[in-house]
């Protein structure tokens, strides 16, 4: 059985780039061993990231970044049994908000910045939805 995760988180410190591209990284190479497929995007201090696959493997791995001391904050945006994946195409995608035109997050907010506790996992899921469209910002994998 499939499922999609959505939730956020914010950071307990600072990220630097080296330490976003580890955790990218690190993702890329668990993920396909589990068959787990998603999108990163990060901003500042926050994360809103999407999961999908079976659903022990998404819940284990969202209680490992809950466990993660990186992470802060942990929120639930979304959870829901799929019949197929929107992001089978990336073992993990990211998107760097600093690179997202201002309108696009205008759209799903009521400020054109990323703040997945100010506004519905269904908005946040539909601006990853239309992130996917605009790749040119996103890192395929």
């Amino acid at each position: 059985m499939l499922v999609r995760l959505l939730y956020a988180s914010r950071a307990a410190s600072p990220l630097s780039a080296p330490v976003v591209d580890a955790i990218l990284a690190q993702s890329r190479d668990h993920n396909p061993k589990l068959g787990i497929t998603g999108m990163l995007c990060y901003s500042d201090d926050l994360f809103l990231q999407v999961l999908e696959g079976g659903r022990d493997e998404v819940c284990e791995l969202f209680n490992t970044i809950v466990r993660d001391d990186r992470h802060t904050n942990v929120r639930i945006l979304s959870f829901e049994e799929i019949p197929e994946r929107r992001f089978g195409a990336w073992t993990m995608g990211h998107v760097n908000i600093a690179r997202v035109n201002p309108s696009l997050l205008l759209k799903y907010a009521e400020r054109p910045v990323l703040d997945p506790f100010a506004c519905s996992g269904r908005a946040s899921l539909a601006l990853l939805d239309e992130l996917i469209a605009t790749a040119s910002v996103i890192g395929r994998c």
